[in-house]
Parts: C-alpha cells; structure tokens; sequence
C-alpha cells in the first residue's frame, strides 16, 4: 500500500468514525426523555449563558417556574405558579441550610438544576407544586484555571462580580476549588399611597409616603471539593459549602396626610444591616458491590449565625432599636442502596434522616421608654427539629416501551420550641406517601410519548410559622399589621395527578402539553385579626383547596424545520394555572400569590466566535381574595433580558448582558375591610430600571 494509499485510507476510516459520533448523539441519554420520573434538567452552559449573578434569574427562564414580586432580593421561587412554600428547593438533594437563600448562591457554582414536576421517593415529599434541585459543581476538570471578572450597572444599582475556577488530578486525588464575589449598591424611591373609605364609600383618609432607599450587599461563596478513589474502588467525596452575606439599608419614609389623621410616625428614618454566616460540609462515600449493587451514603452537618439590627428614628417621637441573633446547628443523614438483582428492574431503599436546632434572641428598646418593653420586645426561644424518612422505590421497564415507577416513601417530623413569652410547643406529623410514574413511548412513531404521575404530597409548617412571637410594624394597621406564628398548625397534604404528552423529532426538538390538579387539605394562609390593641397577622388552616394547570413547551433548533444551516434555536413555553379555596368567598379566592398565566420566548443565534440570544418571561398578576376582609393585587411582569458571548480565543471571551430592559416598575395592592367601619386601601410601586453586564472570562 502506498503512503498516499494508506493516508486516503486514514481519512476515510476517521470520516466514518465522526459520523458514527454523530448518530450517537442523537440517540444519546436524555433524562428529559428518557427517565421514567418527568424532570427538566438545566445544564452549566444554559446557566451561565446570561452572565446572571443570581440563581434566581436563571431560574425565571426555566418553562413552568415564576418568581414572587420584582424577582429581586428574596423572592420566592414557584411552580405550577405555587408560592406560600408550595415549590420545594434542595440543594444536592438535601433541604437548604437554615437562613440560606437563594439569591446569596452564584450560578457559576451550580453544575445543573433538576426541576421535577411530580414527587419521587429519593427526594422528601415536602413539594406540592414540584421541586427544584440545585447540585453545586461534582465535575473537575484537569488543569483547570478560569477567572470572570465583571460590572454591572442599572439606574438604581451598580457593582462587581468576581468568580475564580481552580480544579486538577492528581493520582488517586481529584481536587476543585470555586469562590465568588459579588457586591452591589442601590438606590430608589418607593411610593406608597393609602386611602381610607367609610361604608358608604366616601374618603376620610388620603396619605401619600415616600420611601427613599440606599442599601449594599456584598455575597462570598466558596465551595472546595476534594474526590478521592481508594484502592477498592470506592469513592470518597469532601464538599465544603461557605456563604457570608452581608446587607445593609437605610430609608427614610415621608408620609404626607392630604386627608384625615396623620400616622403615628410620619416622618421615619430606619437603618437596618443583616449578616449571614453558612457553612456546611458533606461527605459522600459510594461503594460498588461485585453483584452489581451500589450503596451510594451522605453524611452532613451544617452551622451558621444571623445577626439582624433595626435602627428606627422619628424625631422625639421614636428612638428604636431591634435586635436580633439566630444560631442555627444540623446534621443530616442520606443513603440510598441500588439493586439491580432482577432484570429490567432498578430496585432502591434509602434513609433521609437529620437533627437541627435554632435559637433566637430577639430585644427590642425605644430610649424613651427604657424600662417598658414594646410589643413583642425581649424575646428568646430556642427550636428542635427532628427528621426521619424511609423509602423503596423500583423503576421497572416492562417492556420496551413501557417503564413504570413504584414509590413509597414515610416522612416523620418532629418539632419542640420553648421561649420565654409563651408556652413550649410541640408539634409532630407523620405523612405516608405512595407514588406512581409511568412512561409509554407510542409505537410506531419517532419520538412520541406519554406521561403519568399519581403522588401524595405535603407541606409541613417550618419553623418560624409555629412560633408564637411577634414582629411588630411601625404604623400599625390592616395593610401593615403585626406577624405572628401559630402553633396549632397542621401540615397540608395533597393528592396530585400529572399526565403529559412528548413529541421528539428532531435532536434538540420537543413539542410537550402537560396538564395537572392537585386537591390540597388543611390549606395554610395568613389572615389579619385585631385582637384589642393591635393589628395581628397569622398563618391558619383554611380547609380544603384546588388547584389545576395546563402547560405548554416547544423547542427546537431551526433546521429542525427547514434546510438552512442557521444555528438558531427557538424556545417557547405557557403556563396556565387555575385554584380555589373553599372557606375563602370568591371571585378570585385562589391560591396565596398563584400566577394565572405565565410564558417564556427565547432564541439564540451562534455563527463563528460570536453568540447572542435573548428571552422574555411574562408574569400575570391579578386580584387574590385572601379572606373575606382581604384582597391583594400584584402587578403584571414583563422581563426582558439579552446577552452576546465573543471568543476572542479559546482563552478569552467577552459577555455582555442586559436584564430588566423594559424597566418595569412593580405595583402590589392590598385592602382591608371591617363591617360597619370602611376600607382600608394601600398601593406600593417599586421603580425598575434597566442593567447592562460586561463579563470579561479567562482561563489561564
């Protein structure tokens, strides 16, 4: 054979190579489609894609998902437009850290989001509306430097971010290392309006506020990861996980009274700084038997500190400090065993077991009247929460088109709260909950399937719902009324059904509609009482609730539809969701906080080094009739964010984001009605304004 012979020959060999590749992909594991138990999985690249500084806005583009109010600092995350807690978030499969939240954890620091629409055993089934996974970075990469040094800048706010990736091999010892920074500095003015109406309708009270704001928060991460493989095999895994969050505001809130009585504290300056410290540290073994079995076994343990001060200043009227310390001390336990003794069966039985405690101390002092305590001034308790749960689960393929998944899983907690302004509380709830997923993928069709979930579900009250102490407002009244917990709570429960049908055509193509009801018990929602001095609100149980949703998702790469060579992909998703609650009158007696309508557009385009794409998420809002004297309202939301990625060279790359660049404000409404005596109304409208981010990414 001549040397030209054998290099044609070489050539050929690796065309028919890369081709084979290529088919692989197409048929390759996707647990979108192929997993049994319905999940979107949401990988690094699409989180990192908008140069986001927060999970919580990657998290607004995901179909399904919705967040509470502006999508700011502590917003809630729902689905199925579930707030009050419906949607459960995990972190590496466990249940977050006492006094974590959301928009303190970088997305840089997340290897994928797992958002699961219907409960399986291995996770707690404390998720009504769903659950969301966060699993922090597991892959390294060997020789791996990276640095992203970035500035944001809107109307209202600017700051840096800062994120350094270090990981390596080295024999038997992988090793990785993430830490980021991110500061920000804002500034707005909020308004607030109230009216008061008589019963026949007539206005005795019109008050305009005015709340100027400054505020900083500065947010570390650092997230070290140590895997070592031992001689047998086994793996043994280290993951330190350190968050400190700094925040600080300072507002001063001008009440100008056109009509009636001025409020208490017209005139109100008020500091306030919060400090939050998290550590926590897991380890994980995983060790292969020769039967094929698995035991994969988590050990963790968590400690951190919140120190809160409020600094409330109103001439010679009002001269106020709040002081607030929390401690918070867990351990958790996780195991899951893996069977695969019987064939086409996927047997597994885990524990989920963990012990936390949390103390406050909480004093609260006007320089006026030093020896007298306020409401609700110079609390302590100190609270117990004890966990267990066991479950068995089997992903059986019958056939193979037809796969089934049988659950069970029995969830035990236990809680026990002592202070000094009330008695101890104890509460317990056990819930047993049986779970079913089907798969059956249509024969003779390229990618078509159907979905069936049935599950019992739960939300149990947290910690601070049961609590008996207050937390008092400066201008106490309907609309801003004191908090309280309520120990007599009882933990909702819920049976659910999910059916959905899948089309796949092309790769990177799905068409899906998804419908769902859930039947909720003893749902929980806060309503405002006066109880002779002031005015409380407090969480109950309201009786029997409803909810339903019908969702829509395409996405699809453009050549799917046409012969172009265009590297364009298309998204799109709608959800529409519908509840009630019986004890509450309607109209619009729905779900706390449940978003109607919901939709999400995006595209992206990449030719050559450049990238650019963009999304817009739409959020109805609406009316809530929260009891018969109640009714809330919150604002329509339309966020539109753009990004463009140019590679310089496989070593730097710039991005460049825009998020909010409608600049919409956001409204929320409340009102409060007494018979005999009139309305209540108050609106706030908080400014929004456009950000740009530059990111600049280098690897080194």
């Amino acid at each position: 054979m001549t040397t030209a012979t054998a290099q044609e020959s070489k050539e050929a060999k690796d065309n028919t190579v890369q081709q084979v590749e290529v088919r692989g992909a197409l048929s390759a594991y996707d647990p979108r489609r192929d997993d049994t138990a319905a999940k979107i999985v949401v990988n690094h690249d699409e989180i990192v894609k908008y140069g986001d500084t927060s999970v919580l806005d990657v998290l607004k583009r995901v179909p399904g998902v919705t967040l509470s109010g502006n999508g700011g600092r502590g917003s809630e995350v729902r689905m199925r437009g579930l707030g009050n807690g419906y949607t459960q978030i995990l972190l590496n499969g466990e249940r977050a850290p006492a006094g974590f939240t959301l928009d303190s954890l970088a997305p840089d620091l997340i290897e994928r989001i797992e958002v699961l629409r219907a409960a399986s055993a291995e996770f707690s089934t404390q998720g009504i509306a769903g659950t969301i996974n966060i699993v922090l970075k597991k892959t390294v990469k060997a020789g791996q430097r990276e640095l992203k040094l970035g500035f944001a800048r809107a109307g209202d706010s600017l700051g840096p971010t800062a994120n350094l990736q270090l990981s390596d091999k080295a024999g038997k010892l992988a090793w990785s290392v993430a830490a980021n920074y991110t500061h920000n500095h804002l500034g707005r003015t909020v308004r607030n309006d109230q009216e008061f109406d008589d019963v026949p309708g007539t206005s005795y009270g019109l008050r305009f506020g005015r709340q100027f704001e400054t505020g900083r928060v500065s947010i570390y991460n650092l997230t070290p990861r140590l895997i070592w493989t031992l001689d047998n095999g086994d793996t043994l895994t280290s993951q330190t996980f350190v968050n400190a969050t700094r925040f600080q505001n300072d507002n001063h809130t001008l009440i100008d009274t056109a009509l009636g009585e001025p409020p208490a504290y017209p005139d109100l300056r008020q500091t306030m700084s919060n400090d939050v410290k998290i550590l926590r540290e897991e380890l994980n073994w995983v060790h292969k038997f020769e039967s094929g079995a698995k035991l994969d076994a988590k050990l963790s343990g968590s400690v951190g500190a919140a120190a809160n001060a409020t600094y409330r200043l109103d001439g010679g009227a009002l001269h106020e400090l709040i002081q607030s310390n929390a401690n918070f001390r867990g351990i958790n336990s996780m195991g899951k065993y893996t069977s695969a003794s019987r064939e086409g069966h996927a047997l597994a039985f885990g524990w989920d077991g963990g012990y936390q405690t949390n103390d406050d101390a909480r004093r609260e002092r006007d320089s006026g009247a030093p020896d007298v305590p306020l409401p609700g001034g110079d609390e302590f308790y100190t609270g117990e929460v004890t966990r267990l749960a066991l479950y068995g689960q089997d992903e059986w393929n019958v056939t193979p088109r037809w796969s089934v998944y049988l659950g069970a899983r029995w969830e035990g907690i236990q809680t026990r709260i002592e202070g000094n302004t009330f008695a101890t509380v104890h509460n317990r709830s056990t819930v047993l909950s049986p779970l079913f997923q089907t798969l059956y993928k249509l024969p003779e069709t390229k990618g078509d399937q159907l979905r069936l979930a049935l599950t019992r579900t739960y939300k149990a009250a947290d910690l601070q719902s049961l609590i008996p102490h207050r937390f008092t407002s400066v201008n106490n009244d309907q609309t801003q009324p004191d908090t309280t917990g309520n120990p007599e709570l009882k933990p909702e429960l819920a049976l659910g059904i999910d059916a959905a049908y899948e089309h796949y055509w092309a790769e990177g193509a799905l068409l899906s509609a998804a419908v769902s009801a859930r039947n909720i018990d003893d749902n929980i929602r806060a309503q405002t009482v006066f109880d002779g001095r002031r005015w409380v609100a407090r969480p109950v149980n309201t009786g029997r609730a409803r909810a339903r949703s019908i969702e829509l998702e395409a996405k699809f790469p453009l050549k799917a539809l046409i012969a172009t060579t265009t590297a364009l992909d298309l998204r799109a998703s709608l959800s529409r969701n519908w509840s009630s609650v019986d004890n509450v009158p309607g109209p619009h007696n729905r779900l706390m906080g449940q978003t109607p309508l919901s939709a999400t557009l995006g595209a992206d385009y990449k030719r050559g080094p450049f990238s650019l794409g963009g999304s817009f998420a739409f959020k109805n809002g609406g009316e809530v009739q929260v009891s018969a004297n109640q009714l809330a309202y919150e604002s329509v939301r339309r966020d539109l964010d753009l990004y463009a990625l140019w590679k310089f060279n496989p070593k730097r790359q710039l991005r460049i984001a825009a998020s909010n660049v409608l600049g919409q404000d956001y409204i929320s409404e409340s009102s409060y009605s007494v018979a005999g005596q009139g309305t209540q109304r108050s609106r706030t409208i908080y400014p929004g304004s456009p950000m740009l981010r530059a990111t600049l990414e280098m690897k080194f």
